[in-house]
């Protein structure tokens, strides 16, 4: 009789350890108590990346144990066990580095061609041929109203050479809820990602070769800083000089001052040159008054790959005498990498711009578990949308 309980002992033990255990994290400052957004969750077990939401929350399924990697910019690097935390309201204290004045790099090179340096070896470092699992989720907002939603989990296969690869998509789930109206006064181009594209922009950098043309030297201000909370890492910063023309970005640059590399790009139209560019008023213009991007790249083991990004962009269209107002927020996050490529058949790769039209395809809630949960608002608009889009 014994035998036969610690057999069925032994059996309960297996089946236990051999779940996915749904497990919710709320990331807080140790000292303020706020939410941290923008960190990055490492589940060592089957190698899976998140980012905590603007609420601090992360979600993730574990099978066993496992380690749990907790790192931002700003903070402790914290490591905790999945066996520590219960499946739902676990608050985890990041403790915060210490702050000190960022102190002013000088270097005998002009900032400008280090960075050209670094986007160059960058792009050289980055890890191709991958397999990039990526979770994407965009809202578009017309004239003050959420009119459409799309996510999707997709798996983006990198191939050939630095400067010069191939890109094929296969979209495992998607989903799609959208009101009648949307596209009256928007056209395609300006809905979100294009996804043809979205990964060679982001490994050549496209977005900051502007800075890297002769003129960027009278429109910008370059200069590199210290981290305040790394000693690895620098930051080179272009600011548009006061007296310059047109809608310049603020860029800030993190990368790690030994390997190199690109870690972390930052883009936001300041108020102050928002407030200095003259609207247009011909057809077709579009005014912007809001442009924010943000970049991360993950270096893991000999790796190196994007590991998420944001970019929020909010204008006004003038459109056959008409005047609209749009908004579109987009997310893009890694949630698994792998160096095997994954077999497929050329009429499975998905060759549109965006998921906007794709048909919906829902096998579980890979939302809440694909690397970036919806804060309680956007669970909200998310709701809102499919309702009224049945």
């Amino acid at each position: 009789m014994k035998k036969v309980f610690a057999l069925l002992f032994l059996i309960l033990i297996s089946k236990t350890y051999s779940q996915n255990t749904e497990t919710t994290i709320t990331l807080k400052d140790e000292e303020t108590k706020q939410n941290i957004e923008g960190a990055s969750v490492f589940v060592v077990k089957g190698k899976q990346y998140h980012l905590s939401n603007s609420d601090g929350k992360v979600s993730f399924s574990v099978k066993g144990i496992s380690n749990i990697q907790i790192s931002h910019t700003g903070y402790n690097l914290l490591t905790v066990r999945s066996s520590t935390l219960k499946e739902t309201d676990n608050i985890v204290y990041l403790k915060a580095k210490l702050a000190v004045l960022e102190e002013l790099v000088v270097t005998k090179q002009h900032p400008q061609k280090i960075l050209a340096s670094l986007i160059e070896n960058s792009s050289n470092k980055l890890s191709i041929p991958a397999r990039l699992k990526v979770y994407s989720r965009e809202f578009f907002k017309l004239n003050g109203e959420y009119k459409n939603y799309n996510d999707g989990l997709m798996n983006f296969q990198l191939t050939g050479k630095p400067k010069k690869f191939e890109t094929k998509i296969l979209v495992e789930q998607n989903r799609s809820f959208g009101l009648e109206g949307m596209t009256d006064n928007v056209s395609d181009e300006l809905l979100g990602y294009n996804l043809n594209n979205i990964m060679e922009n982001y490994y050549n950098f496209k977005y900051l070769l502007l800075l890297l043309e002769p003129k960027a030297k009278k429109d910008f201000d370059f200069f590199i800083n210290a981290s305040a909370t790394n000693d690895d890492y620098y930051t080179l910063k272009a600011i548009p000089f006061p007296n310059s023309k047109g809608l310049l970005d603020d860029f800030a640059i993190t990368y790690d001052r030994k390997k190199k590399i690109i870690v972390e790009v930052s883009a936001i139209v300041s108020p102050m040159t928002i407030a200095r560019v003259v609207d247009k008023t011909s057809s077709n213009a579009k005014n912007i008054y809001k442009s924010i991007f943000n970049a991360k790249y993950r270096i893991d083991d000999n790796n190196y790959y994007l590991s998420s990004s944001k970019e929020e962009i909010g204008f006004e269209q003038v459109k056959k005498g008409r005047a609209s107002d749009i908004e579109v927020r987009s997310y893009l996050v890694t949630t698994n990498f792998s160096n095997q490529n994954f077999s497929f058949k050329e009429t499975e790769v998905f060759l549109d711009k965006t998921l906007f039209n794709k048909k919906n395809k829902i096998i579980t809630d890979y939302w809440h578990t694909s690397g970036l949960v919806p804060t309680d608002e956007e669970e909200e608009i998310i709701q809102n949308l499919e309702e009224r889009h049945k």
